[in-house]
Formats: structure tokens, C-alpha cells, sequence
């Protein structure tokens, strides 16, 4: 699938590998991802590797389950940049431990083809199973290879059979990223050496996410001019709390009468609890009062955001959530759990507030607070503006440098010992 009329470059520095990557079939799934390797594209050229789970039958699947996507296309062009989409065995279940093997199989002969045409790098995204068959990659192609861990080796950790494959993985990567310092951490309980871990959190790009007129965002989605409005956005399943704050509105309308609530976002791979959600709504008598918005391109977020007076999320995991920089670039303060990377965004109090995950009272004091406090929303905008993309991109280039101007044989020796 072209897009814009652009050409591939025939030439590549770097290889981005990650099963989480937007395509035709799965437009909002890792954004984040091409958000911050399309930056480094300017300067580096670059083929994204994708790979897709398949099994036997899989097409049938359409037949009787409702919503149900295609496959993205093997090879589409995104923004001039090729975007490969091979399929590996992925039968459901307990076999699901094998994807590690089944997409650097899968891929193998994809990326010895790219490496002729000049691929130094291979840049994985989450460490299982994606940074696994990157590893593997680079170890049966002689390549040096990066693994950025973004939130899901939390609970991957906390089951003693990944945990050590995760080890594993992550000590024969040449160069460890995380997307916040609590992931960093990790990764050196997990035994990587600190000379080889580096925090590169994600960034906002503000010509996207900045305020509207706030009357006619809220003219667009019917909100009454002087109500309070909460939102939250991402993915409508359990882990990031849309529930929750359902929880909390029945007794926060007693102090904002006028209180609406836009939630944002549809199914993602984790699910889909919008059924539940809206049954939620019902029974505590919110029909009118909770907004469910859908799926929305990034360039469209910034209309409910400017409708919104405080933005939400009662996440049980996160790495580092690019949506709180998206909120703060429309000059909105957040209220977030202390899970994962969370208070490294939210860090100072004229931001927002973080209270501790479950801890219901404690989440209805703080949107309390926050819907009646009166907001320095310029201090918010800065900082919004002092984490704009530019800056992560600057730092990964500069990671990236030693390795790409590398041979096979000048991996440092402790990440080649890793790897035997």
C-alpha cells in the first residue's frame, strides 16, 4: 500500500523490529513506535519488520466472529519507509511461548536480504517476544541489536519461566533503552550491566497536539459550555482503568454537578470492555453523562483534549504513557496512578496528581481537586513543550552511532558472551 507517492530508500542503516507497528488492518496499534523511529528515519534510513501471527484456519475466523480485521499486507509503504509484515505460527495457547522462535524463523531470510542491502542494527521493541527473535536475529546474522522495553516486561517479570527468558534476552542485547527509569531498573534486577541501559522516554509532537478554541470543541461533542469535563484515552480494557473512574463520578457529581466524562479509544490485542463499560454507565444511571467517543487518528485528539478540563487514568501498568504529554500539549493537568514510568511524566505538582493504584478514595479526592483547581496552564503547555520529539531523537542517534559504525566483530564482549 503506497502512501503519499513516496519511494522507498533502496539503502537502510537499521532494521526496526517489533509485532506492535500501525498498518492498514491495525491503524492505532504502536504509534508511539513510528512516532519516534520515522524521526530517526530522517536521519537514518530505515525498514520496519513487523511480523504477524498466523495459524492454520485463521481466515475462517471472519465467518463468525464480528469485527474481526484482516491481516495487514505483507509490504506496505508508510511515509516513503517500508513497512514488512511477515507471518509466523502463532498457534493460540500454551504455544504462544514459541513466538520468540517463530517470528526470527519467519524472518530470518527478510532480514538477511535487508542486511545486504546494508542493515547494520537491529532496533526491537518490547522485550518479549519481540526483543527474543531480535536477539536470535542478530546473533545468527552477525548484527548487533537494541531492545527498548515499554511497559509489558512488568508483568512478563512476574512469571518465573519469562522472567528468565526476559534475563536472557535482555544481557544479550548490545544496548538496552527503556522508556522510563522504572523500567530501567528493571532491566538491571534482570542483570543487565548499567553501562549498557539508557532511559529515551517518549516525546509529544506539539504541531499535532495543542489546544483548540475550547467553545467549539465542545460545541463538536455536545457538552454543555460551563460543565466539567474528564477524559481519558487509550485502549478499552481492564489495565487502563476506564471502569475506575466510572466508579468515581457518582459521588464527584455531588460537588460538579455539571461533571461529563469523554472516554476515548476502542479494542485493542488486550480486548475490548466497551459492552461492559456502557452496561457500567447505565447502572449507575451516567447514560447521559459518560461520552464514548471511539477510535480517533492522533490528528484528531486534540478536540476532545480542549474540550476537557482534567485528563485521566487509572492505568494498573504502564511504561511511559505518550498520551499524558499528548493531554499536557492541550494545556490539561493529569491525574494518573503511581504505576510503572507515570510520576517520571507527571512529575511536579502544577502537572497533575498521582495516587496509588486501588486505592479508590484516594483517585475521587484527586479528580476532586482537580476539577476545581485553578490550573497554571501555561506551566503545563511549557512542559509539554520541553519534551517534544526532537530531543529523544537526538539521544537515540547518538546510542545509535557506535553500533552502526561497528563490525560483528567489535561487539562489546560482554553482549557477544551473552549471546552463546
Amino acid at each position: 500500500m503506497a502512501e503519499h507517492g513516496a519511494v522507498a530508500p533502496d539503502r537502510i542503516d537499521l532494521v526496526v523490529f517489533s509485532s506492535l507497528f500501525p498498518s492498514a488492518a491495525r491503524p492505532g496499534a504502536g504509534l508511539f513506535i513510528r512516532e519516534r523511529m520515522f524521526r530517526v528515519a530522517r536521519h537514518r534510513p530505515l525498514a520496519v519488520v513487523s511480523p504477524q501471527p498466523w495459524f492454520p484456519g485463521q481466515s475462517l475466523i471472519r465467518l463468525w466472529r464480528p469485527g474481526y480485521r484482516p491481516q495487514a499486507p505483507v509490504l506496505e509503504i508508510q511515509q516513503g519507509i517500508r513497512v514488512y509484515h511477515p507471518r509466523f505460527l502463532a498457534v493460540p495457547g500454551f504455544m504462544r511461548r514459541l513466538d520468540g522462535w517463530a517470528m526470527a524463523f519467519s524472518s530470518l531470510l527478510l532480514l538477511r536480504r535487508l542486511k545486504r542491502e546494508g542493515a547494520r542494527l537491529i532496533d526491537a521493541h518490547f522485550a518479549f517476544p519481540d526483543g527474543e527473535a531480535a536477539v536470535r536475529l542478530g546473533r545468527w546474522l552477525g548484527l548487533p541489536v537494541t531492545v527498548t522495553l515499554r511497559g509489558t516486561e512488568v508483568p512478563h517479570s512476574r512469571n518465573p519461566a519469562l522472567r528468565r527468558r526476559l534475563a536472557r534476552t535482555l544481557r544479550a542485547a548490545d544496548r538496552v533503552f527503556s522508556v522510563s527509569d522504572s523500567l530501567r531498573r528493571l532491566a538491571l534486577q534482570l542483570g543487565v550491566p548499567a553501562e549498557r541501559t539508557e532511559v529515551v522516554g517518549n516525546g509529544v509532537d506539539t504541531a499535532i497536539f495543542h489546544p483548540v478554541d475550547r467553545a467549539a470543541a465542545r460545541a463538536r461533542f455536545g457538552l454543555p459550555a460551563e460543565a466539567k469535563v474528564l477524559i481519558s484515552a487509550g485502549g478499552l480494557v481492564e489495565r487502563k482503568g476506564m471502569h475506575r473512574v466510572i466508579d468515581c463520578l457518582p459521588a464527584l457529581l455531588g460537588s460538579h454537578p455539571e461533571l461529563h466524562y469523554l472516554v476515548v479509544g476502542g479494542a485493542s490485542p488486550e480486548g475490548d470492555m466497551r459492552p461492559e463499560l456502557e452496561a457500567q454507565a447505565r447502572r449507575l444511571g451516567l447514560a447521559e453523562r459518560i461520552h464514548f467517543l471511539g477510535e480517533m487518528p492522533p490528528q484528531d485528539l486534540k478536540w476532545p483534549l480542549s474540550a476537557a478540563d482534567v485528563f485521566v487514568l487509572s492505568t494498573r501498568n504502564e511504561g511511559w504513557a505518550n498520551v499524558f504529554l499528548e493531554a499536557m500539549a492541550c494545556g490539561l493537568p493529569v491525574v494518573a496512578t503511581d504505576v510503572g514510568g507515570n510520576a517520571e511524566v507527571v512529575c511536579r505538582p502544577e502537572l497533575g496528581t498521582i495516587v496509588p493504584f486501588g486505592d479508590a478514595a484516594a483517585l475521587q479526592r484527586a479528580l476532586d481537586d482537580a476539577l476545581g483547581r485553578d490550573w497554571d496552564r501555561a506551566a503545563i503547555l511549557a512542559y509539554a513543550e520541553a519534551n517534544q520529539w526532537d530531543r529523544r531523537v537526538a539521544q537515540l542517534l547518538r546510542a545509535f552511532e557506535p553500533l552502526l559504525a561497528g563490525s560483528p566483530a567489535s561487539i562489546p564482549a560482554a553482549s557477544t558472551a551473552a549471546r552463546q
